[in-house]
């Protein structure tokens, strides 16, 4: 079988809690089966998974894709009302790090929002995101993403606003709007409408499935899942559900044949795929980089620091009557300091 030609880049592993029921070694195990050259998780605003899922990919020959479905406010993130009636008061947005910058942007982004953002979901919003938008590709995300929502209402007009900001914001080439086909009527406008903003703004599109789990099979299971998470049972008519059986984890072949009138949303799969370089080496020690005063090195400035500590330990103890001996402390503290300077660790 030739290498797949589409790459899954929206997807929701076991860290998007009770949201979805995708294990990685599973998902790698069917992702090598497709032949598929690299697989992305966008789990919803967390980064828990990321290593985990860094390191079991690449025991499966695949080339991990280290994304978040970040949250992004209305307006601003410090802004917690409910004003604009939307659900958990957030859009959706896709961010994929291309390169180490764009990891280190994307963990910041996600800290921002557990820290600053957080009114029902971690959220950020467009100033953080134009701040920290380097090394990173942006999707716009299903029907709860800001441009299909606006769609979806049929605000045409505002739709394309947004498209246009988050094309400057995060730069040329690294803006997409996102097609998605679930085999529902109002996808299929949607994507109509995006594919004509893509050629009004000169936008790329790209195709995803959403996956929440592995087989079709399995969107029962997933369904009870979805209760555990919301408190509901499944005879409760108005528990959250999804709205069709399509959110699995689909074939390139299946793929293909749901976009078959839009080629190039697939073909952008596998150059986004390209363009996500990221590398993490566990081998390497990354300690801060700890400035000294001029003609120091760590080791001698850490020395001196040390001593001087001692010394007004030693000037405490005399002034509270305690014996000691001075030998015993000055011989333990070079030793500690010798144990120190061999491991490599003085900063």
């Amino acid at each position: 079988m030739k290498p797949s030609n589409f790459v899954h880049l929206h997807l929701h592993t076991s860290f998007s809690l009770l949201d979805s029921s995708l294990r990685h070694d599973a998902l790698f195990r069917r992702a090598a089966e497709f032949k598929m050259p690299a697989v992305a998780m966008t789990d919803h605003g967390n980064m828990f998974g990321a290593v985990e899922f860094f390191n079991r990919a690449k025991k499966y020959g695949l080339k991990p894709i280290i994304g978040c479905e970040v949250y992004v406010a209305p307006e601003s993130r410090h802004d917690k009302k409910d004003k604009h009636d939307l659900r958990d008061a957030s859009y959706h947005l896709i961010l994929l790090a291309q390169n180490e910058k764009g990891y280190k942007n994307l963990l910041k982004l996600v800290t921002l929002g557990y820290m600053e953002g957080f009114y029902y979901k971690p959220r950020i919003d467009k100033e953080v995101l134009a701040e920290h938008a380097e090394g990173l590709i942006a999707l716009s995300s299903c029907g709860r993403g800001e441009v299909a929502y606006n769609v979806n209402k049929e605000n045409i007009p505002r739709a394309i606003k947004i498209a246009d900001q988050y094309r400057d914001i995060m730069g040329e080439g690294n803006f997409f709007l996102e097609l998605q086909n679930h085999k529902m009527e109002y996808q299929e406008k949607i994507n109509n409408e995006l594919v004509k903003i893509g050629d009004k703004l000169s936008l790329p599109v790209v195709a995803t499935n959403n996956c929440h789990y592995l087989n079709r099979e399995d969107f029962h299971a997933h369904e009870i899942l979805l209760c555990l998470q919301t408190g509901k049972t499944m005879s409760d008519q108005y528990r959250m559900r999804y709205p069709s059986d399509e959110y699995y984890f689909k074939s390139p072949a299946e793929m293909i044949e749901l976009f078959r009138d839009i080629p190039e949303a697939i073909e952008n799969t596998l150059k986004i795929a390209e363009r996500c370089e990221l590398e993490m080496d566990f081998d390497k020690l990354n300690f801060p980089d700890y400035p000294v005063p001029e003609s120091y090195t760590l080791e001698s400035y850490l020395m001196e620091q040390t001593n001087k500590g001692l010394e007004e330990r030693f000037q405490e103890m005399t002034k509270l009557g305690i014996t000691y001996e001075q030998s015993f402390y000055r011989q333990r503290l070079q030793e500690e300091l010798g144990i120190i300077e061999r491991m490599g660790y003085p900063g």
